[in-house]
């Protein structure tokens, strides 16, 4: 079964093509600029090392998709005949609320559904909604399925999901902890046990990206995680705040005169990682920072990493002790500094690390603890596109 699994963002497309028997990616890319000028799509097929940079106007998802399926059947650069060889849709969808616990086949009332829920993320679940649209249009009689962001964390206790607001607000805006990454969160959890050959192992997991989140993971259910009723709340990120005192927000809309969508733009665009620097929220600038000798470098590098760290404790306490920590995502899996910022002063859990394993770039599945370290500290590179097209294939068949 060839499954074609879709990201939407507001203005681009992410996309994998995958055959769910064997679990080889066919093809994949990405649609950037979407709505704008200077649109491009980057196509490539790993088998045939064939990479392909395509400017091609894209108004809106629709021509974006539209390329997409064009592009899968070229003659010269395709991997497939027609449209009738995609068996299905499988669509990464941002918030599923309290509605959607795991992965469904989509139909009227799923849209219904997903649609009354979309004030919990404007920014993301219209656009994951447009795309399932468009593929039942262009893909009429295919199958679709949405997998959430948000699905693995529903195993939280309310002791850990509830705001401390009045309840009404629970009850009537369902204001509370939901969770993100979650499909990342699943597919590293799952990949830890399977190495320690231990299906109820304690698990926190580190997905450190530009979006950074941590959870706290027990046998196949998530007890706790950093990101809250947005992916705002949490871990310091490449621009976003995570925790701080909320009497700041408004101190600060009040001193400096900001609206409701400016203060939003601060917290979400403008804060993290770029606010603390300066020049730049991607790591890899901070990291040449800290080599440097910058001092903001440096200061934004150790917030980052104390913030993971603070969490990883929280965790293990809730769990109860740690049998694995795994690092996962752009940073967690690229930037031996900051794991070894985050990972070091943690004998007292039971984590012998291993600096000099650390520090070597290898591809894979890598263990980052000596031999004799009670906990296990990994490099676990994610696949959140592999958990989207299994769970499709899963409920397709």
């Amino acid at each position: 079964m060839k499954i074609l699994v879709l990201n939407s963002g507001s203005s681009s497309l992410k996309y994998q093509f995958i055959d769910a028997t064997t679990e080889e990616v066919i093809a994949e890319g990405i649609c950037e600029r979407i709505g704008m000028d200077g649109s491009v799509m980057t196509y490539k097929v790993p088998d045939k090392s064939i990479k392909k940079v395509i400017e091609n106007p894209m108004p809106s998802h629709k021509e974006a998709i539209a390329l997409v399926l064009n592009t899968l059947q070229d003659s010269e650069i395709g991997v497939i005949t027609s449209a009738d060889d995609v068996d299905a849709i499988g669509h990464r969808v941002v918030h599923g609320g309290e509605l959607f616990d795991k992965s469904v086949l989509v139909d009227e009332r799923v849209i219904k559904e997903l649609k009354s829920i979309s004030a919990l993320a404007p920014l993301h679940n219209p656009a994951n909604i447009m795309g399932i649209e468009i593929c039942q249009e262009l893909l009429a009689g295919k199958p679709n399925v949405a997998t959430f962001d948000t699905a693995f964390h529903q195993t939280m206790p309310e002791e850990a999901f509830m705001y401390a607001l009045p309840y009404a607000d629970y009850e009537e805006l369902r204001v509370r902890k939901y969770g993100f990454h979650g499909t990342s969160h699943k597919f590293v959890s799952e990949q830890v046990r399977e190495i320690l050959n231990k299906n109820d192992a304690k698990v926190v997991v580190c997905h450190l990206g530009n979006g950074a989140s941590v959870s706290a993971v027990h046998g196949d259910k998530c007890l706790d995680t950093s990101m809250g009723l947005t992916p705002l709340q949490g871990l310091m990120m490449g621009t976003r705040c995570g925790d701080i005192d909320p009497a700041a927000v408004l101190h600060i809309m009040k001193e400096r005169g900001l609206s409701i969508n400016e203060m939003d733009t601060r917290l979400n665009k403008q804060s993290g990682l770029l606010g603390i620097y300066g020049k730049s929220s991607d790591s890899r600038d901070i990291e040449d920072g800290v080599a440097s000798g910058e001092k903001r470098a440096i200061l934004a590098e150790d917030m980052f990493a104390y913030k993971v760290k603070s969490y990883i404790g929280a965790y293990a306490a809730i769990l109860g002790g740690v049998d694995a920590i795994a690092f996962t995502a752009g940073i967690g899996e690229n930037a031996a500094g900051i794991r070894e910022k985050v990972a070091s002063n943690l004998e007292f859990l039971g984590v012998d690390f291993d600096k000099e394993v650390n520090s070597v770039r290898k591809s894979g599945i890598v263990e980052l603890t000596k031999a004799n370290s009670k906990v296990k500290v990994f490099k676990v590179p994610t696949n959140e596109e592999l958990v989207i097209a299994r769970d499709t294939y899963a409920l397709v068949k």
